[in-house]
């Protein structure tokens, strides 16, 4: 605006003969004009700058604090998360045991039969172990050598 002002000044004494040192009074003018706002636009930079720098520390610890929020809501959802699966690992154990229909959905469910076929046969090789286990005691009794019988019946395998 000031600079607007100063050229409608020079504008008037156009009409007017100018001089070579008229001249130069403008472009010192127009020099000084530009260097103010130049210099008023750096000041207003500096100030935001010293904002911005204030800011900076109050921004971390905000977000420090909402870190450590965050990483606690991780933590209670991993133990609901834990207590839920408990809580529905104890229900199906429960209704399994009170369940009146037990025995039609164990008809109806080919996983159910295939879980009792393994649980019964998880039974016979731990009564098949314990029988190797009392043959090997008897053997050791009796002065056997039970490396070599390992170590043949390993050889066949």
């Amino acid at each position: 605006m000031a600079l607007a002002f100063l050229s409608s000044l020079f504008k008037k004494k156009s009409h007017e003969e100018v001089t070579p040192s008229e001249e130069v009074e403008v472009e010192e003018l127009e020099e000084q004009v530009e260097s103010r706002e130049e210099n008023e636009q750096i000041t207003q930079i500096l100030e935001r700058l010293n904002e911005i720098e204030n800011d900076i520390p109050r921004i971390k610890i905000s977000i420090d604090t909402l870190k450590k929020q965050i990483q606690e809501l991780r933590d209670d959802i991993d133990r609901l998360d834990k207590t839920i699966k408990d809580v529905m690992l104890l229900y199906e154990v429960i209704s399994q045991e009170i369940n009146p229909f037990k025995e039609q959905m164990s008809q109806e469910n080919p996983l159910t039969s295939e879980i009792q076929e393994l649980r019964k046969e998880l039974e016979d090789l731990k009564l098949e172990i314990a029988q190797i286990k009392n043959d090997i005691k008897v053997l050791a009794g009796y002065g056997v050598d039970l490396d070599s019988i390992i170590y043949e019946v390993l050889a066949e395998v």
